[in-house]
């Protein structure tokens, strides 16, 4: 993890809503995880104007379907996303977890379509940002393009370490990454850097990972018995975090 100025945006899911925006870039507690990073205070205000709109979705519904026209993004601002792909013998992939600071609907751009589903794991708010408009912006001040160029860039960078996660770890290298890279993320937010409640399921993990459903849940009560964590349903609170990072650096690149 670049945006036309006269497309409306998407029409909301049947149990979707869109309410105006009642907190302003300039003084949102994510500004330095989302689109505001480097603007001044006329550039903020003129970002506020584009971001007019919040939609809430509640859980278990759709932000976006895919093959829907793709005419905004959506910055996260509470909650949890999964986003997945249907399979042909009927069941969802999931491709990634957004949470709150991330950027959705990015797999739109390429072709105007959305190329996946994007599903709300808990009751949900996000900033919707009508494309096409955002990109004249982004023309208009430097700063914004740079940001927007970075997002997608640590989108890519998210990408490659799927790929790697997929290509050569074994199954507790996997679900250690896993879990090392939700907490860094969710440290970044000003959560703790050691307990989580887990918004996924471990059969949502073990989609995202390429594991099947019993291999998370013996993966999980491993590390719970090495007393590497501590698992209560979905409560999660890491115990030995060099053992869990060990076993992660010691995977074969």
């Amino acid at each position: 993890m670049s945006v036309n100025l006269n497309a409306a945006p998407s029409a909301p899911a049947a149990n979707a809503s869109l309410e105006p925006l009642k907190v302003a870039c300039a003084s949102c507690n994510l500004r330095e995880l989302c689109l505001p990073v480097g603007l001044n205070s006329g550039e903020l205000q003129k970002l506020d104007g584009l971001v007019a709109q919040r939609r809430t979705v509640p859980r278990g519904e759709h932000l976006f379907h895919n093959g829907e026209r793709f005419e905004a993004l959506y910055a996260v601002r509470t909650g949890f996303f999964k986003t997945c792909v249907g399979s042909e013998d009927g069941r969802d992939q999931v491709t990634g977890f957004q949470m709150a600071g991330e950027l959705l609907g990015l797999d739109g751009i390429s072709s105007d379509r959305h190329s996946c589903d994007a599903v709300a794991l808990e009751d949900s708010s996000v900033c919707v940002i009508p494309y096409t408009q955002l990109e004249g912006l982004s023309r208009e001040f430097s700063v914004l393009q740079h940001q927007f160029h970075k997002i997608m860039s640590r989108e890519i960078v998210r990408d490659h370490g799927v790929m790697l996660l997929l290509g050569n770890m074994r199954a507790e290298e996997r679900l250690a990454a896993f879990l090392l890279n939700l907490t860094q993320r969710l440290h970044a937010r000003g959560f703790s850097s050691s307990s989580l409640v887990l918004r996924m399921t471990r059969e949502e993990i073990g989609s995202y990972l390429g594991l099947k459903l019993e291999t998370v849940s013996r993966t999980f009560s491993r590390f719970q018995d090495e007393g590497l964590m501590e698992v209560k349903q979905r409560q999660l609170r890491i115990l030995d975090l060099a053992g869990l990072q060990a076993l992660v650096n010691n995977s074969p690149c």
